[in-house]
């Protein structure tokens, strides 16, 4: 069976390198992905993380239905009042080590989820 991908599924997350993520030929340490598009991302540290930093995955059009945060080697929550600020806008959070998160990003696309992602350095 042959697949090919479509230009309107967005960018795939195809492995990792070093500390990151490797993205439709480009490689990103820390990453915000969206169906439209991928960035490079400088995070600060988790317990930090505010709904500031996401910015650029809430600007979609229409809202994500959900945030998928890889947070590094290891999952580590963020603070209550991201999961708040998430939930006063009807978007869920997803928490998970980085890893997981790019694999569970795959899937997810695949199945034309509109969701939003932001990925900590492995």
């Amino acid at each position: 069976m042959r697949m090919e991908r479509q230009a309107s599924d967005g960018p795939v997350i195809s492995g990792f390198s070093g500390r990151g993520f490797k993205v439709d030929g480009g490689i990103y340490d820390g990453l915000l992905i969206t169906p439209e598009r991928a960035d490079g991302w400088s995070p600060p540290p988790i317990d930090a993380l505010g709904i500031d930093d996401l910015a650029p995955l809430l600007a979609l059009d229409p809202q994500p239905e959900f945030v998928v945060l890889g947070t590094g080697s290891a999952l580590v929550r963020p603070g209550q009042a991201l999961t708040a600020a998430l939930q006063a806008r009807n978007i869920g959070l997803e928490v998970m080590d980085s890893r997981a998160a790019a694999r569970v990003w795959g899937v997810l696309r695949a199945e034309k989820r509109w969701i939003s992602g932001a990925l900590y350095p492995l």
